[in-house]
């Protein structure tokens, strides 16, 4: 029985002990070493590790992975002294613990520190563009600007910043109705202008158009007129060979030609019938 007293004791000091002078580092975690209050060294791989029992030395464990840091919105002037109230956030991890615990010590410590990084440096930023590259057409371009420029200054701190972005730029209540009756104001001075534009170019087209249909139109009638003169030209050579062929039975056809249309049923011709018109009529009734 006192053999499993002693046992017992042995075991519980053996514990005891052990836990004095071992620790567990987490996946996802990272751990500071502090001896005798100052900070002497980094874990950072998991498993078991030894120290010296305490109080000779503690541990101190950080989060390893990718953290967020979102700012309250703000007020920011733009370079045309446009005031946007910017809704930004920030991606950053602990990349040195030991750097990390000397300057902030503390989770919150860094997101004091980052809102007054982030925030000085977005500001100074976007005072150098004016509103329109910052809701969109350089927009890209800046932050990547400002990501680079906190990630400068937060290196001391042991912080690494993989990102800051603007989740939301809104106008000052009191500023929206403003600059949107600008908006549409600079818009409908586009609208018009392109609309006069469009304008001037149709003129453009209608007169050429119109030009266009005159030379055809004179190059149709030339060939039409040609065409005429020379179907005239080749019936009259047509008469003049039948005329040279038998003179006198070319005159008949012609007369009865002329009869045919001179002469109807409703046709009264009060005429001397000695006229020559009437010669092949007289001979028809001898």
């Amino acid at each position: 029985m006192r053999g499993l007293i002693i046992l017992a004791v042995v075991v519980v000091v053996a514990l005891v002990a052990i836990g004095l002078v071992a620790y567990t580092v987490d996946e996802t975690q990272q751990a500071v070493i502090v001896r005798m209050g100052n900070p002497v060294r980094t874990v950072k791989e998991p498993g078991l590790h030894f120290k010296w029992p305490f109080p000779i030395e503690s541990v101190h464990t950080f989060d390893d992975r990718v953290l967020e840091y979102d700012a309250d919105p703000e007020p920011i002037y733009t370079k045309d002294k446009k005031n946007l109230i910017v809704d930004n956030y920030a991606r950053w991890r602990i990349e040195d613990p030991l750097v990390f615990m000397k300057a902030v010590r503390t989770r919150s410590g860094a997101q004091s520190r980052l809102d007054d990084i982030v925030y000085s440096v977005l500001r100074e930023e976007l005072g150098k563009h004016v509103l329109l590259e910052v809701i969109s057409e350089n927009r890209e371009e800046i932050m990547v600007a400002v990501t680079y420029r906190c990630r400068e200054q937060a290196k001391g701190l042991g912080i690494g910043i993989l990102d800051v972005r603007i989740k939301r730029a809104d106008l000052p209540q009191e500023n929206e109705k403003f600059v949107f009756n600008r908006m549409r104001a600079e818009r409908s001075r586009i609208a018009m202008q392109y609309r006069s534009e469009g304008e001037e170019a149709a003129l453009k087209i209608r007169a050429q158009t119109d030009l266009d249909e005159r030379e055809i139109m004179a190059g149709a009638y030339e060939k039409s007129e040609n065409l005429k003169g020379e179907g005239d030209a080749e019936a009259l050579g047509i008469y003049a060979n039948a005329y040279e062929k038998d003179p006198n039975f070319y005159a008949f056809i012609r007369t009865l030609q002329a009869y045919e249309k001179a002469i109807d049923k409703h046709t009264v011709l009060v005429l001397p019938p000695t006229m020559k018109f009437f010669q092949y009529l007289e001979a028809g009734t001898k």
